[in-house]
């Protein structure tokens, strides 16, 4: 029986001086059906050029412009499963070391549950090799999407074992085309921070679940594109996780949410002045009213 085909998405966004790393480690797998492809979302530091100069064989998909984050990988998404007939695609950032059977791994885990959508794995901070990022997120009563399950724990072997998972961070993940069919991958409204959460909503409806494998292993150099604590993160962190909560979810369960940010910006605003971040601080509220002004247009706040 042949192995499923597996497509491996790399986003990239001038971030050429990423890649190398990146790519040779997906290269090494040693999963016999994958291939490698580059979504280069509208690059202008000669991306395209210098993939196919360094690696011949990896193929670039170019995007005349940034469709961002979600539509990147949209368009991405679309070539592997309709022009190349993927089984799964392994979603990726480009600031990343995959380990070798990393493929194999999601692969195995996918194969042996028909309801599993996404398949994740351990995921090491890349400057403290075995000290974890995420090995998932847990269910909060009242956030929904919690926290990161072993985030700046060493890993011990205290999670070496497969289970199912509430939530997840794409970092990577492996996708099944099902599910890609059933949902449409990202919804473009997220275009950066909040699209991972709103599709596995969307897909945990439908009966698929996030199943994590302990065998699958990759570090992360951590937000390299758009940068940990940049004003254009603080935006979105702000703005997108509440429009989440507002689609999906009742308004006896997302207007504590409201409130409880409503109260923590409240809290933070004084320390970002002392700090001199004026500029992140306006970001943080300039997402959170973008937020609300969502919920009155889309009738979750009247």
């Amino acid at each position: 029986m042949s192995l499923p085909k597996v497509i491996v998405l790399i986003l990239n966004f001038n971030g050429k001086h990423l890649l190398e790393e990146a790519i040779t480690s997906y290269m090494a797998n040693d999963y016999q059906n994958f291939e490698v492809v580059v979504i280069d979302n509208g690059s202008t530091d000669g991306t395209n050029a210098w993939v196919e100069q360094t690696f011949p064989g990896i193929f670039v998909l170019r995007t005349e412009k940034n469709l961002g984050y979600s539509g990147g990988f949209n368009f991405g998404l679309d070539y592997a499963f309709n022009q190349k007939h993927a089984d799964y695609v392994l979603i990726s950032n480009n600031d990343v070391k995959a380990d070798s059977k990393v493929i194999s791994s999601l692969a195995e885990m996918a194969e042996s549950d028909a309801m599993a959508g996404f398949v994740i794995g351990k995921v090491y901070y890349y400057n403290a090799p075995n000290v974890f990022q995420t090995v998932g997120k847990r269910y909060d009563p009242v956030l929904w999407n919690g926290g990161h399950i072993g985030n700046r724990e060493e890993d011990e072997g205290q999670y070496d074992t497969v289970e199912e998972r509430a939530w997840c961070d794409d970092i990577y993940w492996l996708v099944k085309r099902e599910v890609w069919e059933k949902t449409g991958g990202y919804d473009t409204e997220f275009a950066f921070q909040g699209e991972d959460f709103d599709w596995q909503v969307r897909a945990k409806n439908l009966g698929y679940k996030i199943m994590y494998t302990p065998h699958a292993k990759l570090w992360h150099k951590e937000s390299m594109t758009i940068g940990r604590t940049s004003v254009f993160k603080a935006y979105y962190d702000a703005r997108n996780p509440l429009i989440v909560h507002m689609k999906h979810r009742q308004k006896r369960e997302y207007i504590p949410i409201i409130l409880m940010r409503f109260k923590g910006n409240i809290k933070s605003s004084p320390k970002l002045i002392l700090k001199g971040r004026f500029k992140y601080l306006y970001k943080v509220w300039q997402g959170f009213f973008s937020a609300l002004l969502w919920g009155v247009r889309n009738k979750k706040l009247l």
